[in-house]
């Protein structure tokens, strides 16, 4: 149960304006829209097909990259979750997060190598490794 893929609608990246100065770099998803899809399989009958963007802003009005997208999702509180979304266009927090999680975990990975083809700096912090200083 829970995420059963994810597929990517569009995928867009655009410089606005070269900059030398500092950037700051914010990514995060939203969820636009769930409805129920029916997918022919035995055993998995009906599936959540949920709806989100996903913006990575390089301030000050730099560039964006933007990704729109599905989530296949399956609970056993399907008519719940379905009920909840119509009424209050919101997810229980435990679906929230396994959802949201698995939106920034696929599309950060994305956006590195988009920000790395537009020559911005990546969305997130890489390790690096430091020659150790003799004593």
């Amino acid at each position: 149960m829970g995420v059963i893929g994810m597929r990517f609608l569009s995928i867009s990246g655009k410089i606005k304006k070269p900059t030398t100065n500092k950037i700051s770099i914010n990514s995060s998803p939203v969820i636009e829209d769930l409805e129920e899809r029916k997918t022919g399989l035995t055993g998995l009958e009906k599936i959540l097909a949920i709806k989100f963007s996903f913006k990575t802003k390089y301030e000050p009005n730099v560039a964006e990259i933007e990704m729109k997208g599905e989530v296949m999702y399956q609970t056993k509180e399907h008519e719940k979750l379905l009920k909840e979304w119509k009424k209050e266009k919101r997810l229980p927090k435990e679906d929230a997060v396994i959802i949201l999680n698995a939106i920034f975990r696929r599309c950060l990975s994305k956006t590195i190598g988009i920000a790395e083809d537009l020559q911005l700096p990546p969305p997130i912090r890489f390790p690096v490794v430091k020659a150790e200083k003799k004593a």
